[in-house]
């Protein structure tokens, strides 16, 4: 990402995203202000990279039968606002502004349903496999546009999955480097991120 996203807020998309609409997402409450960022990891099937399971899960057209590992899967329905692949393409479900199924039971700083007033953003990993630049360069850009956009979300208020769900869910995991991601969301050059290529 070396121009700057931008976020319409009128329509709550990024037009540098590629827009892959999800059934599964809704209203938020009236009146909700958007201040979390919720950063999520996923591998479909779990382990391997590349393929179209993530976006078919998203979008309720994931192959039951493709993969023994997907029938645990059938009563599952949802979805993210974003999705960055292993090499930095950045995807989008839901518009900024509507409600996508990415938190589930969920609570920050003592408020319940984080799906409420977040956005999700889900990498394209795994909690024990270190991400890559081109994730990182993604998600400090896409992160800097959604602060310009919603300006309730600050630093301290981008957190991980297992954040929001603490003894449920692990991601985006030990891999993560939240440090590096910090200072490189901090600064303008994305140094000191652990990474592979």
């Amino acid at each position: 990402m070396s121009t700057p996203l931008q976020v319409d807020v009128a329509t709550g998309l990024l037009p540098a995203a590629r827009w892959r609409p999800s059934p599964y997402s809704d209203e938020r409450p009236p009146g909700t202000d958007i201040d979390l960022l919720v950063v999520h990891g996923i591998s479909l099937p779990p382990g391997e990279f590349g393929g179209p399971a993530i976006e078919q899960l998203f979008l309720g057209a994931l192959p039951f039968d493709a993969h023994p590992y997907y029938a645990g899967l059938r009563a599952l329905r949802v979805s993210a606002h974003f999705l960055i692949r292993r090499d930095g393409e950045l995807l989008q479900f839901v518009a900024c502004g509507r409600r996508a199924w990415h938190a589930g039971v969920s609570r920050f700083e003592g408020r319940g349903a984080c799906n409420d007033f977040s956005i999700g953003v889900e990498l394209e990993g795994t909690d024990d496999t270190i991400y890559t630049a081109a994730q990182y360069r993604c998600l400090v850009a896409l992160s800097r546009s959604l602060m310009r956009a919603y300006p309730g979300i600050t630093p301290e208020r981008i957190v991980g999955h297992s954040d929001v769900a603490p003894g449920r869910k692990t991601d985006p995991g030990p891999a993560f480097d939240w440090a590096g991601f910090r200072r490189a969301l901090a600064s303008s050059t994305g140094a000191g991120l652990t990474t592979t290529p």
